[in-house]
């Protein structure tokens, strides 16, 4: 499936009319949609009937993808698909909120005595029994919303579990949004620390478009090589025997 560059002056209703989305200046077609939403419906269909971090189910969505030979060169571009095969986690806290959450709906309103469903509670919970396990941390936002309050907070979380786990050690967030109008998107990491989030002493707000911010960064992360020798690590497989007493 593909994005195509569109207008952002195009008429929308014959944009709706001929089932393309728009997103600013990026057309989809909503005939791709389905078909992820329908394969969505089939992996919860096929799974035991029970409430699933987001987490978890990420990774029977990678493992579909493994298993499918039909997917075995589109697969190759697949985040979900590569952090599967690396053992990195990857939560999504508004699950329901993204497109994939219209499978779920399918599924559950065609099952509704047992179902497959989204625990966001449990997600939280997972990333805060990583953070417990491993201490120190580091968080990298882009934007903000959900993911960057669900992040950040699991060091409260700690705190109210009555468990020992620093702040956030480096932080950095990259925005556009102004901290005045009081919105979570651009509060500043500063802000957090009266939270107790994270540390001022490694923190750095960059107000900056993403898709210009970013690969800078990485660029810079990655030709710097320090990275060079350090071992892999399955942080699913941490995740799935790592237990914290009461």
């Amino acid at each position: 499936f593909k994005h195509y560059v569109g207008d952002k002056f195009a008429d929308d209703t014959k944009l709706r009319e001929m089932m393309i989305d728009r997103i600013y200046d990026t057309y989809i077609d909503e005939e791709d949609l389905r078909i992820c939403d329908d394969i969505i419906g089939q992996i919860a269909n096929s799974l035991d009937k029970r409430a699933y971090s987001s987490r978890e189910f990420i990774i029977e969505m990678g493992k579909f993808l493994d298993e499918n030979d039909k997917y075995k060169e589109s697969r190759k571009d697949s985040i979900v698909y590569k952090c599967y095969k690396k053992g990195i986690p990857i939560f999504v806290p508004a699950f329901s909120d993204c497109s994939a959450g219209f499978g779920l709906v399918h599924h559950q309103y065609h099952n509704p005595e047992k179902h497959v469903s989204i625990d966001s509670a449990k997600d939280f919970l997972e990333i805060t029994k990583l953070k417990i396990a491993e201490k120190e941390s580091g968080i990298i936002m882009i934007g903000g919303g959900v993911p960057k309050n669900f992040v950040q907070d699991i060091v409260v979380a700690t705190e109210i579990l009555e468990k020992d786990a620093p702040m956030h050690k480096y932080a950095v967030q990259i925005t556009v949004a102004d901290e005045r109008d009081g919105a979570l998107s651009g509060s500043t990491l500063k802000e957090a620390c009266s939270w107790g989030k994270v540390d001022v002493v490694n923190e750095q707000m960059v107000f900056a478009e993403a898709t210009i911010a970013m690969p800078l960064i990485v660029g810079y992360g990655y030709h710097k090589q320090s990275w060079k020798g350090r071992a892999a690590r399955d942080l699913n497989a941490v995740l799935d025997n790592v237990s914290i007493e009461a």
